[in-house]
């Protein structure tokens, strides 16, 4: 293990607290789980940062920073489906592409096709942490600026669904027609 993957691992481990803290009412839980899960959300960036730059890129790294993210992006969505403040389908949706990609990468990676991350796929990533993170932080904090929030979700399911669609029509030819070989 290097430290990019330390890092990763710890955004797995912050996962626990972002959730406790969300489902726990208590003075400031809405701003203290946001301020972790924001924590959490800018590890992704960096850990992916600095294998880079440092020539650290694991196969373990290539495989714990995605289910990371993944981890910890699916935890707030059910918490904030608890909490009454995302819709299910919205729910549903995000996670639903989350395993549809998950497992479409996998099968390209089992026919040796590489699907590296596409501009879509990132502005997800991006939007979805920031619009999570606003959400958690709730009305309370934001003011009016809450419906801007949600209205934001619409934009992160509406790229969720837009970058599914384009990874599968980028690659999926090729990976059906390496499936009828």
């Amino acid at each position: 293990m290097n430290i990019p993957n330390y890092i990763s691992l710890a955004r797995i481990l912050a996962i626990p607290a972002v959730v406790a803290v969300m489902l726990t009412d208590f003075r400031g839980h809405d701003l203290i789980a946001c301020i972790i899960f924001t924590f959490a959300s800018l590890t992704d960036w960096l850990d992916g940062w600095l294998a880079r730059k440092k020539g650290m890129v694991t196969v373990l790294g290539q495989l714990l920073d995605p289910t990371a993210d993944k981890l910890l992006i699916a935890s707030a969505l059910i918490c904030l489906v608890a909490l009454g403040r995302v819709p299910a389908w919205a729910a549903i949706v995000i996670i639903g592409r989350e395993i549809a990609v998950t497992g479409f990468r996998a099968m390209a990676s089992s026919k040796g096709i590489n699907i590296p991350a596409s501009a879509f796929g990132k502005a997800k990533m991006g939007s979805e942490s920031w619009i999570i993170g606003a959400i958690i932080l709730g009305p309370i904090y934001l003011g009016k600026f809450y419906v801007v929030a949600k209205i934001g979700l619409w934009l992160v399911v509406a790229l969720a669904i837009i970058s599914a669609l384009e990874y599968f029509i980028r690659f999926g030819p090729r990976i059906i027609s390496q499936q009828a070989e």
